[in-house]
């Protein structure tokens, strides 16, 4: 997994919590390095559910609820660092959609090692999208914050509802409502 997801973990923790906090959360996170990461690094998936678990023990915030939060921090990263993949984007359902088409393909292009989920869209409705988020990483919670972030972003409001996919673990299908159509991008 990509080393900037880590980066971006413990800057949000720090956000949070402060940089004391962090480093004592870390030290006590067992963490195969020592909780140093850098952007361009990889790492296990598996360090980055310790250091969620570390500061869930810490916060009293469920793992899910932190995931959540985190996505939704991501998203703003994202927006802030990669603006080109969101310049032509007018809603959540066509950024949805483009993820695995565009944004995944740039991705590569920028770090061929990458191993990505895989977001596969049908447009049931002009209000009505089914999103199958396939992931070999427990990352679901993340993903629906980034959902979430997304549809904050394009000021809509939509109803989530998400069910597991049998025979993948750590998959899930989405299936989103709007409630409030796009207005003017925040």
């Amino acid at each position: 997994m990509k080393g900037t997801i880590f980066v971006e973990l413990i800057k949000m923790a720090e956000d949070a919590f402060g940089e004391d906090t962090v480093d004592d959360v870390l030290d006590k996170a067992d963490l195969e390095n020592g909780g140093a990461f850098t952007a361009v690094g990889n790492y296990p998936c598996s360090e980055l559910v310790k250091i969620v678990v570390a500061f869930s023990e810490h916060s009293g915030i469920s793992p899910e609820d932190l995931q959540r939060k985190f996505g939704h921090w991501i998203m703003d990263h994202f927006v802030e660092n990669y603006p080109g993949f969101f310049k032509d984007k007018k809603d959540t359902f066509g950024l949805l959609e483009a993820v695995d088409g565009e944004i995944h393909v740039e991705v590569k292009k920028l770090y061929p090692d990458a191993e990505l989920p895989k977001f596969t869209t049908e447009r049931i409705a002009e209000d009505h999208l089914e999103m199958v988020y396939t992931s070999p990483r427990p990352l679901v919670e993340f993903c629906h914050g980034m959902i979430e972030a997304s549809l904050e972003r394009f000021n809509e409001a939509a109803d989530i509802q998400r069910c597991p996919v049998a025979a993948q673990a750590d998959s899930a299908k989405f299936d989103i409502t709007l409630t409030k159509k796009a207005g003017k991008a925040a």
